[in-house]
């Protein structure tokens, strides 16, 4: 299976410099139907968007500009908002202005439909992905998985740590890999990110009693506070006062209990959060499917797994 990345992936590389330094290699690119990635620099009143191809300008025509804008599937919104980021697309033809300046006729349509038949259309649940995080929602994020397709990764479906809203683990543009949860019939995909984020047992083992660590307070309940020690991984500390959700916080570990799947915690200082970016993401597994993944322990009564 051809391996499709999101956009952006390719625009820096060596291979698509040298397709746009010269209007012979754009021509090359065409005729081998080769995918090729530019900036947009200019969506127009009919919302036809101009790519800047370095030797020569490209316009892609409003309905060659996404799957589903022909049909209406897909709003126009898809399109104002390429402005100023980098857009993959297939050279159609070339043609000439009224001043006789040679510009190219391009298709985004063209290379998402590429990607959809010969990547997308061939994923299985449990496959692990390259995406890119594009739109953030109090529900989710919508990532590109390929050519500009997105896909949705569910809030819940984030980490094992709930948090308020995906801005407290993602950046906008920010690389991660998923997991493909499922494929519906019209092939869109559904994705989750917490299965590589590492087993209770793999962040537990980073924290020893008797340590003060960092973490983030992600909810207050009247029988304890909820901190989160890393994305897979929260805590339970005794009640204090002055403490909201979200703040950062200083904690001492009091005991950590693998058969309860617990870690009791107790606070030593907290405060509001200055920083607003999400901290780096550490992955626990570099394979390329999963077929199952336990997140308690073995010790643990209670299971808690995923099956694709």
């Amino acid at each position: 299976m051809k391996k499709f990345l999101p956009e952006g992936y390719k625009f820096s590389t060596e291979e698509n410099k040298t397709v746009l330094s010269s209007l012979e290699n754009l021509k090359k690119a065409c005729a081998t139907g080769e995918t090729v990635e530019g900036r947009a620099i200019l969506c127009d009143r009919e919302h036809n968007l101009h790519v800047d191809l370095g030797v020569i300008k490209g316009i892609i025509p409003r309905v060659e500009g996404a799957i589903g804008i022909d049909d209406g599937s897909v709003r126009d919104i898809a399109l104002i908002s390429r402005v100023n980021k980098t857009v993959a697309f297939k050279i159609l033809k070339f043609e000439t202005d009224e001043n006789m300046n040679t510009y190219a006729v391009l298709s985004r349509k063209a290379a998402q439909l590429e990607c959809q038949e010969k990547y997308i259309s061939k994923l299985l649940p449990g496959d692990v992905i390259d995406a890119r995080v594009t739109h953030m929602e109090n529900f989710g994020v919508f990532a590109d998985i390929g050519a500009g397709i997105s896909a949705l990764l569910p809030i819940d479906s984030i980490s094992v740590s709930r948090i308020p809203h995906p801005r407290a683990r993602f950046n906008i543009n920010q690389d991660i890999k998923a997991v493909v949860k499922s494929v519906d019939e019209s092939g869109r995909v559904t994705l989750t990110h917490k299965e590589l984020l590492g087993t209770w047992s793999e962040n537990a083992r980073m924290f020893s009693v008797g340590e003060t660590v960092p973490g983030i307070v992600r909810s207050v309940e009247n029988f304890g506070i909820f901190v989160e020690l890393a994305p897979n991984l929260a805590g339970l500390a005794e009640v204090v006062g002055n403490v909201e959700a979200d703040y950062f916080a200083s904690v001492y570990i009091k005991s950590i209990i693998p058969d309860k799947m617990k870690i009791k915690l107790i606070i030593v200082d907290a405060f509001e959060q200055t920083n607003t970016n999400a901290s780096p993401l550490q992955y626990f597994s570099d394979a390329n499917h999963i077929d199952v993944w336990k997140y308690s322990p073995d010790s643990c009564d209670k299971i808690i797994e995923t099956r694709f």
